[in-house]
């Protein structure tokens, strides 16, 4: 089972908002049946089956095995990975944000990464949650001013020249793989607000 996996399709959005899917992919990070799953929840099993239907469509679950009793016949069924995120590309319908990504390849860059620290930190966050692991981690966030394009291009220069001798003298390539993450992009006071 993937640790993460990025939601970018409406349908698969609409599926898991309604809350108890969410509880349901949840419970079946082992597989269980939805008789189970409908105990653990406290819900009607017929309930648990249907919302169970719904999830699979959309590919958030699936059928993993069957338990037989009897002449009794029990699905597994298995989430479709540990975590879920939503990509920000699933509420773009507007073809002119593509054209933007197509035609500005830093800030498609910029995106891309972000959607990968979204990922990395939702997985980190199931080590910590679900495996007791002390996630080794730092982060850094700064809000500069610069007076025009070429003071940022002078401080860009700069940071490379001061990053790179740095990445090559900690860099192992036996040791353990760490991601480092520079991102320098006018602010925006929406992004700065907190919801």
């Amino acid at each position: 089972m993937p640790a993460v996996v990025s939601l970018n399709r409406l349908e698969a959005l609409q599926a898991l908002a309604h809350p108890t899917r969410v509880r349901i992919v949840e419970e079946l990070r082992e597989p269980a049946s939805a008789a189970v799953v409908a105990r653990r929840l406290n819900q009607p099993r017929q309930r648990v089956h249907y919302h169970l239907k719904e999830l699979e469509k959309v590919g958030l679950v699936r059928i993993v095995g069957e338990r037989r009793s009897g002449n009794f016949v029990e699905v597994l069924y298995e989430a479709a990975a540990r975590n879920f995120v939503v990509s920000p590309s699933v509420a773009w319908s507007d073809p002119r944000r593509i054209a933007a990504l197509r035609d500005q390849l830093s800030l498609a860059q910029l995106v891309e990464v972000g959607e990968g620290i979204q990922r990395d930190a939702a997985a980190l966050l199931d080590r910590a949650a679900f495996d007791g692991e002390e996630i080794a981690s730092v982060s850094v966030a700064a809000e500069l001013r610069f007076a025009n394009e070429q003071q940022r291009a002078e401080f860009l220069k700069a940071y490379l020249r001061a990053v790179g001798p740095l990445l090559k003298s900690y860099g192992n390539a036996d040791g353990e793989r760490y991601r480092v993450v520079l991102a320098a992009y006018p602010a925006t006071p929406e992004g700065n607000e907190d919801e």
